[in-house]
């Protein structure tokens, strides 16, 4: 398998077998809502002898990484459970702003977490809302944004520009993450980047679209699409071919944000958990699959 990388020596495969392994073992759909069993309480909720179960809604692109964390976390603090909802970044965001309960999000783009955050920008926050713990909000990771194509590809695409002139002449199909989607507001940048209108090329059929990241990976590994953009660590997850790395200038940088939410129903847990994400320990979880603790 060619997995050489023609921009910064990207080596998103490199990382700890350890924690590989028992991300393994680990999984789950991009939108599906999974439990991590445990059993007793590492949270003021859970010193009365009580259990609690934290819901953390997080990027589509955080499912192995998470699962594997908190199964680690459980282990070490009985009676603590998770409730994950994974999807976009965007869809999440509409899920709390709409009531739904959550103890902590952690998202794949800052825009999401701002639009919910009364301390950022009226630019950003446009409704005003108030639904962030501002004094919890970490930067927590960084991801990078890949160039995939399927296993036996003979498109010729191996970079980022190879991409762009097969978008020109539009002889390929590739697949991107919707408007909403960090991942594909990312790719809109990579598009805007190379001059290439998104629209134009929508409507010539040249481009399909993923609800979320994992749906992009999907359309990659099952070579229904001749090339995607996804994020490094799900590149790692899916065995994706990787061909190119998008560089700071073309998209910026990727930030993971995470804060416990005002409406927390476990907030001293929740605040418990993100200061674990932070650890040595879940930062090899987080890099074994590519991502950079911050």
């Amino acid at each position: 398998m060619n997995t050489q990388i023609s921009r910064r020596g990207f080596l998103c495969a490199a990382g700890i077998a350890s924690a590989s392994a028992a991300l393994t073992a680990c999984g789950g759909s991009s939108s599906s809502v999974s439990s991590v069993a445990g059993s007793a309480a590492a949270s003021s909720e859970a010193a009365s002898g009580e259990s609690v179960e934290l819901i953390v809604f997080a990027a589509a692109s955080l499912t192995e990484t998470l699962n594997a964390i908190a199964e680690t976390y459980s282990a070490e603090n009985p009676g603590v459970t998770f409730r994950f909802n994974f999807d976009s970044s965007g869809t999440l965001k509409t899920q709390i702003q709409e009531g739904a309960d959550c103890d902590l999000f952690l998202s794949a783009g800052q825009k999401q977490m701002n639009q919910l955050d009364s301390t950022a920008s009226a630019e950003v926050n446009t409704e005003g809302l108030d639904f962030v713990d501002s004094d919890s909000r970490v930067d927590l990771l960084e991801n990078k944004v890949v160039l995939c194509v399927p296993e036996n590809a003979d498109k010729g695409i191996d970079s980022f520009d190879s991409l762009a002139e097969h978008l020109k002449a539009e002889d390929i199909l590739f697949c991107m993450g919707n408007s909403d989607v960090p991942v594909g507001q990312y790719t809109q940048k990579i598009l805007a980047y190379y001059e290439l209108d998104e629209a134009a090329l929508a409507a010539a059929g040249v481009i399909t679209y993923g609800s979320n990241v994992k749906e992009v990976t999907t359309q990659v590994s099952e070579a229904s699409v001749d090339a995607g953009v996804v994020y490094c660590t799900d590149a790692f997850s899916a065995g994706l071919k990787v061909v190119d790395e998008a560089t700071k200038e073309m998209c910026g940088q990727v930030i993971y944000p995470a804060a416990v939410l005002k409406a927390a129903p476990n907030a001293v847990a929740a605040r418990k958990f993100l200061e674990y994400l932070q650890t040595s320990a879940a930062g090899e979880v987080f890099e074994s699959v590519g991502f950079t603790a911050l």
